[in-house]
């Protein structure tokens, strides 16, 4: 039987590229179970309030396996909050900051062990010298897991504190949260003198070592 050309190179041309159709599905094979087992997402999100969003940022800028920080605005009853509105205590938002991780690198319980070292949750409604709601101290869990993990870690530390307080921090289910403006992003970097004499004038660190002699501010494995 006589086969025209144009059919017998279409034939041709399938032929070759049969097997790279069946290794591209068997290397997709893999993936997709993989899914199916639960395998942590490449990127996961924590929100953790302590005050003035521009400490916590810069705290957790320095954890292995952080990916990236956003300040912002949670918490609270109103839509797309300003600095100002969040400011007058008016909104109940609390300013945070949204990290986005590598579980594969640092575990959602390893950095509720390290927020913890990095605020006073002995306080209500204020940090160091930031009074009021928006300075609030909160774990926003993003998942029941996440609730699960942080209000589990609230019972250890009451359990094993090392201050005689008691702990106030709220665990709460994440909401809504608002980015903050842009000057509120990276403010550490961009302005390293304003937010060191901020910071320094404000006794966050004294108050930490206070709290938490050694282990104060200090990202520690496990």
């Amino acid at each position: 039987m006589h086969i025209p050309r144009f059919l017998s190179r279409l034939l041709s041309g399938l032929l070759l590229a049969l097997p790279a159709l069946v290794l591209a599905q068997s290397a997709a094979g893999p993936a997709t179970a993989a899914a199916k087992a639960g395998t942590p997402p490449a990127v996961a999100k924590a929100i953790f309030a302590g005050g003035c969003f521009w400490c916590v940022e810069s705290d957790f800028d320095k954890v292995p396996g952080v990916l990236s920080t956003v300040s912002g605005y949670i918490g609270g009853t109103v839509a797309n909050p300003t600095y100002e509105q969040v400011s007058r205590k008016s909104t109940g938002h609390a300013e945070a900051v949204e990290i986005s991780f590598d579980p594969g690198k640092v575990s959602y319980a390893q950095l509720v062990e390290y927020f913890w070292r990095t605020i006073d949750p002995t306080v209500k409604d204020r940090q160091f010298c930031d009074v009021g709601s928006p300075y609030r101290t909160a774990i926003f869990a993003v998942g029941d897991e996440q609730m699960r993990i942080a209000r589990a870690s609230v019972a250890a530390l009451e359990k094993s504190k090392p201050f005689k307080e008691p702990v106030v921090t709220q665990v709460v289910a994440a909401g809504p949260f608002y980015p903050a403006e842009d000057y509120h992003q990276d403010y550490y970097k961009k302005n390293p003198i304003r937010y060191e004499y901020y910071r320094t004038s404000c006794g966050r660190d004294a108050r930490l070592k206070q709290l938490w002699g050694d282990k104060a501010g200090k990202w520690m494995q496990g």
